[in-house]
């Protein structure tokens, strides 16, 4: 019998174009489960089941597993991460087509090549292969930028500053007319999209990241058409520029994820001009400690970190680290908490964490949601504690 609203898997199958023995797998494999199941066992799926379908069937196009599938469309459960989602999957697709534009332009000449009977430059031929091994990079990216979207939505909506996170770090640079300025791990470059507007005309900002990815995610945003801005991939430990390059060199969460703290310290006060100045962020020993107390009540063995990153960089040593390599060292802190009311942000941020988290949850998604959506329903308080280091050369 017929619900409104509702499509059975023969229905549903049908409009999507393919057989019910694939919604069967979907369902058995929990990539996709449908919304209603009945006593006699007949499922019933909705028109957001089909949006989620779309999304596996577009990933399964571009090439991707269905265990990626699995872990990249499960957090997509609410209107505004489903548009979130259906954008970076939009940049995922330009992606794929830049690279098969380079894949095609290296065919055209090497058969050029082969027309005319020249030799083969065969170095040549060894980068057309390089080139398609872009799919793991794309990966790779798909998932930083799902993750950074995750954490920016998790503090841009439930944070109690309400100054914001990148509004407020763009103040503590004291950025003027005439400074070059570098970052350091751009990500998606927010710090710079949403203060365009206070930016002097006459600035030069080098926008770096290690990934290729980000910063081609970059140049499609209002940066990548703004004279003030270039782009390059850049490793903090070693920053190919000529010293005294910089008045600012801003790494916004970024050190303790160095290999070689030390070595990142000093390659950036090279780069920096005398009076230069390094602004760099980082995390006290307390922040968002109840998210890892809330997943541990869910299991124990989750962990969402394999190493506290405050401990290798943080409010607590930072000063101590940067003193080798800097004067006047100034912390700053962010005053801020978050009181999180719904669930689905909260879980998008937990499977976004570098930890293990995605072995103990995926499979259990559902009693994971209704365990926080319990958790979450009289507000659910998180602490915060971040800030900024200011260094001077």
């Amino acid at each position: 019998m017929g619900m409104n609203g509702y499509y059975s898997s023969g229905e549903f199958a049908k409009m999507a174009g393919i057989t019910k023995k694939t919604i069967r797998y979907y369902d058995e494999h929990n990539i996709l489960k449908p919304s209603y199941v009945t006593s006699k066992g007949a499922r019933y799926y909705t028109d957001k089941d089909f949006a989620r379908l779309q999304q596996i069937l577009l990933f399964k196009y571009l090439g991707f597993s269905l265990d990626d599938i699995k872990e990249m469309t499960i957090n997509n459960s609410d209107h505004m991460l489903l548009h979130d989602s259906l954008i970076l999957q939009k940049k995922l697709v330009e992606d794929r087509i830049e690279q098969l534009e380079l894949v095609k332009n290296a065919i055209n000449d090497m058969s050029s090549i082969v027309e005319s009977g020249k030799a083969i430059d065969w170095s040549r031929m060894l980068n057309l292969i390089h080139l398609t091994d872009m799919e793991k990079s794309m990966k790779n990216q798909y998932r930083n930028a799902s993750n950074i979207s995750a954490r920016i939505n998790l503090h841009s909506k439930y944070s109690s500053n309400k100054t914001g996170w990148f509004p407020w770090i763009f103040e503590h640079c004291g950025i003027k007319s005439g400074m070059h300025v570098l970052e350091l791990g751009c990500g998606d470059a927010s710090l710079w999209t949403i203060n365009m507007d206070k930016l002097p005309d006459d600035i030069t900002i080098t926008l770096s990241d290690i990934s290729e990815g980000m910063l081609r995610d970059v140049k499609r945003s209002a940066c990548g058409s703004d004279p003030r801005f270039s782009f390059c991939v850049k490793d903090c430990h070693n920053i190919c520029e000529k010293e005294d390059s910089y008045d600012i060199v801003i790494a916004n969460h970024v050190l303790f994820y160095c290999r070689d703290i030390s070595t990142a310290c000093k390659e950036i006060a090279r780069v920096l001009k005398p009076g230069g100045r390094l602004i760099c962020s980082t995390y006290g020993s307390r922040h968002m400690f109840e998210i890892g107390s809330l997943v541990s009540g869910f299991d124990s063995r989750i962990a969402l970190a394999a190493d506290n990153l405050f401990n290798k960089f943080g409010k607590e040593n930072g000063a101590d680290i940067l003193a080798a390599y800097y004067k006047r060292i100034k912390w700053i802190q962010y005053e801020d908490s978050l009181i999180v009311t719904e669930p689905e942000a909260l879980i998008s941020y937990i499977l976004s964490c570098h930890g293990n988290q995605n072995r103990y949850i995926i499979d259990r998604h559902k009693e994971f949601k209704s365990y926080v959506k319990k958790k979450t329903a009289g507000g659910f308080y998180i602490t915060k504690d971040s800030g900024v280091f200011i260094a001077e050369i």
